[in-house]
This record gives structure tokens, sequence and C-alpha cells, in this order.
């Protein structure tokens, strides 16, 4: 069994297994956090999940796991690692059910205090026109022609439909749209399931907020995406919805022959996988882009009738309700990206499972508007607690693939949270915080509860500290809508 004397101490906020301690591990496995932190990964079974993913064939640098990692299917969630394209495997373990979950963050010139009277309205509004709830419809009516365009084109599709403009696309990670998109490789039962579910949030730990900037770190970079102290913004929260769910249990089960075909051998059966350029990888890597497009546009939808909510509440009343896009990043995702490995480009597929892209400045694949500064990145915290806006850095490039945490990060079960927090009284004191509620289950919201999660002032100091992302901005929220 693995412990905490194991690893060495490279930093305050770098701890790393050597590849020696198991025979099995073809590159070290890294922790990023504060001591705390570190010690919190030993609660439950994720630092063996990052030794498993270290065993991996045709892993590089490291198998790494961010601050605010727990346990997960597979890899851990927090969990990053490269593969290399030629020589590597692509795991639906490495990306998860929820193909895409990911985080919008809307940015508006008005300050809470000139809205403070309508947030109620506006929370209530949001949540008549954002289905949310478990198996929840959406708002869009497809076809199953509309269906393939949208699994192939994302949030192309979106704003060729009047839900997006050209500024949205821009300031989307990926432009909201993998290229590596087949909708024929969706299967039928994702199909079905994904049909009535565009345009909604789902359940879980999905959410909008509205929140207020608080803090703001870095004004130069605030100002460039739109961020002022005492402005209102808006945080979606979603991902691919049941059609991602499927799209991963079905590609778990036709990936179950893959390893002893290709002779990959596996320390969990939770980490079927394939080789990247095998026929079965790259089917795997068709449905998994396809319903991350699906994600991309279920985003776009919502950050749609947000809009019109806050023209619904706020036109007449005030004169500048409009939301503009700050960025879209995705958490669960495999991509197809290049690296400097060993000094030399290398092509790989970097999982990033609960773990969010963080490009530094000048980066090729980053928007003009943020190739000085580098890529936003959104790490929302728990219901009640702050959220933060980071940036990427050079070192992230450089240590993980340019990545960083995505949240705070659970520290107890779903069904634990219920048994110690009662959803009503867990409204009952956010409402006293002055943040308002809007949610479809009791218990869900009990699901929820802060009490679940790390301390993400810890997670983000982490990051920090570790210097794979900086802080821009700090948001608290004011009203959330929970499925």
């Amino acid at each position: 069994m693995v412990a905490k004397q194991n690893f060495k101490s490279l930093s305050a906020y770098v701890w790393e297994l050597p590849q020696d301690f198991d025979a099995r591990m073809r590159v070290p496995a890294r922790i990023y956090g504060n001591e705390e932190v570190f010690e919190m990964a030993f609660r439950d079974k994720s630092v063996e999940q990052l030794i498993n993913v270290a065993t991996m064939p045709g892993i590089v640098r490291y198998a790494m796991a961010m601050p605010d990692m727990h346990q997960g299917y597979g890899f851990p969630i927090g969990g990053v690692a490269a593969f290399r394209y030629d020589e590597g495997i692509i795991s639906p373990g490495g990306v998860g059910y929820d193909i895409n979950c990911g985080v919008r963050m809307l940015a508006s010139d008005l300050d809470y205090e000139a809205v403070a009277a309508y947030i109620s309205d506006l929370i209530t509004v949001m949540y008549q026109n954002c289905p949310s709830g478990v198996g929840g419809k959406g708002v869009v009516r497809l076809s199953n022609k509309d269906l393939d365009a949208v699994l192939e084109r994302g949030a192309e599709w979106a704003k060729s439909h009047g839900y997006a403009s050209q500024d949205d696309l821009y300031r989307t990670e990926s432009g909201g749209r993998l290229p590596e998109a087949r909708a024929d490789m969706v299967p039928s039962r994702a199909r079905e399931r994904g049909l009535p579910q565009l345009g909604s949030l789902g359940a879980g730990n999905h959410f909008m907020e509205i929140d207020v900037v608080d803090e703001v770190y870095d004004p130069d970079i605030a100002q460039t995406f739109g961020l002022r102290e005492g402005r209102v913004v808006v945080q979606i929260h979603c991902g691919s919805r049941g059609l991602g769910h499927e799209v991963c249990a079905q590609s778990i089960r036709a990936l179950q022959n893959a390893p002893r075909k290709y002779g990959i051998e596996i320390p969990d059966r939770e980490l079927v996988a394939a080789p990247v350029t095998s026929p079965e990888g790259q089917d795997y890597m068709a449905a998994m882009a396809a319903a991350a497009n699906y994600a991309f546009a279920n985003r776009q939808i919502l950050a749609h009738y947000v809009r019109l909510s806050f023209e619904q509440v706020l036109a007449g009343k005030v004169s500048n309700w409009e939301l503009h896009q700050v960025y879209d990043v995705t958490h669960n995702i495999a991509k197809v990206e290049e690296h400097q490995v060993g000094g030399r480009p290398l092509k790989v597929v970097v999982h990033r499972k609960g773990a969010t892209r963080a490009f530094p400045p000048g980066h090729h694949d980053l928007p003009a508007v943020y190739r000085e500064t580098g890529q936003p990145v959104l790490v929302p915290g728990s219901m009640g607690t702050a959220s933060y806006v980071l940036v990427g850095t050079k070192s992230a490039l450089d240590e993980t693939f340019g990545s960083s945490c995505h949240g705070a990060g659970r520290t107890m079960s779903r069904n634990e949270a219920t048994r110690q927090v009662r959803g009503e009284k867990l409204r009952s004191e956010l409402q006293q915080q002055g943040i308002a509620v809007r949610t479809r289950s009791m218990r869900g919201l009990a699901e929820e509860a802060p009490i679940a999660y790390k301390d993400v002032d810890a997670v983000v100091a982490s990051v920090v500290g570790a210097g794979i992302a900086r802080e821009v901005a700090r948001v608290r929220p004011v009203a959330v809508i929970k499925g």
C-alpha cells in the first residue's frame, strides 16, 4: 500500500512518487497541493488510481493529480496524463462519464448594487428558462438530422441557429468544436437520450450561479477578461447530459477485448483502453468528440437563455444588462495536442479528467484577445463559497501539459452528504447568507453541500503556489440554481 512517506516533496506544493516504487510504473506520479491537501489525497483510493495511470503504455513525463483530486472511475478526478499519439493509449476512464463537463462564465457591466433588488427575479426567470433536474428535457427540439449537425459542429451549430455570436465561439475552448467528431459513431441509445435534452442543465454538481466580483488580484488581466470589482457575472456548469454518459458506458463495453487484442496490461478493469491509432481507439475518439461538441452546444444554448432572462427582467430598468462571454472551458476530455517532451515537439493525447486546460501567454491555440494574457481558467467553488478566475502560465505548459485544477473537489460521497445535511436547512442557511436558491430536489441540494467539498481557497492557493496558474479575480455567489 502506498503511504505519504513514499512521496518526495519537490516543493511546498509538489509531491512525487518515484517510478521505482512499483515495477509496473512507466513514469513517476505527482500530486499538486499544499501539505494539507496532499494528506487529504490518502482518504480514498485516488492515489492508487494515480499509480495505475502511471503504468499505462505510452504515458510521458508524469501521471499527475491536481489539488482537487478525489476517487473517480479509472483515473482519479483531477487526474492528468498525456500519452504518445503513435504508441500510447486512449481510455474512457481518463475522460469520464460526463464528457466535456465544463464551465462558462458570462460577465456584465452591471454594478451589483444597481440590480440587487432584481436578483430574486433574475434567478427565478433563469430557472424557468433553463430546464434542470435528473432527466430534464431541454429547450431545443431536434430532428435526427439536427442532432448529427450538433454532434459534428458543436457551438457552430448553435451560432447558425441564432444562439451564439462569433465572439462566443472565439472565447470558447477549441472554438466550441472538436474536429475528430463523427456523428455515426454515437450509439443509438446515446442519441435517444440526447435528442430531448439539448439546452438543459441536468443535476448532480451542475449549477448556474449569479455572482459578484468581490476581489481583483490582477487589474490589467481582469480588465482584458471584462471583470471589474462589484460587477455581476454568471457561471454555467454542465456537460453532455445523458448522451455523454451513454457514449462512455457503451465505449467501455466496446473496448473490453481491446487490451487482450493489443497486448495492453491494465491494472484495473476501469482503465480499459485501446491504442490511440487503432480502429477501436479512433472510434472512441470520434464518439467522445461528438459528445463534447454536444456539450459545447448545450452550454451555448443555456447562455442564450440566460441572456434572454436578463433581458426579460432588466430591459427598461437598466441600460447595460447585456452579458458578454469571458470563456468556456472543458473539464472531462481527451485532446490531441503538441507539447515539448524531452526538448522535442511530440503529438500526444492529453487526458484531463476533472482538470482544466491552462495555456500560457503566447500559445497559438488561444484567441488573439488572450494571446498576451494567457487562457482564462475558471475554478468554481461549492455553494456558498467563492469561485476563482485564474490564468494559465508557462510553468503549467512545461510541467502539467498546460493543465490546472477544475474546482474544489469532493471530500464526501453524495450519500454521506445527505446523511449529514438536510436540503431544507441548507437552503435556509444559504438564504440567510444572502444567496437565493432555486432547485428541483432538496436531496440533490444536500448532496452538493459545501461541507462535502474541499476548501476552494486552499485548492487555488496550491496551484498558484505551484506556479501552474495565477489569480486574476474572485467571485462570490448571490443566487444559485441546482438541478
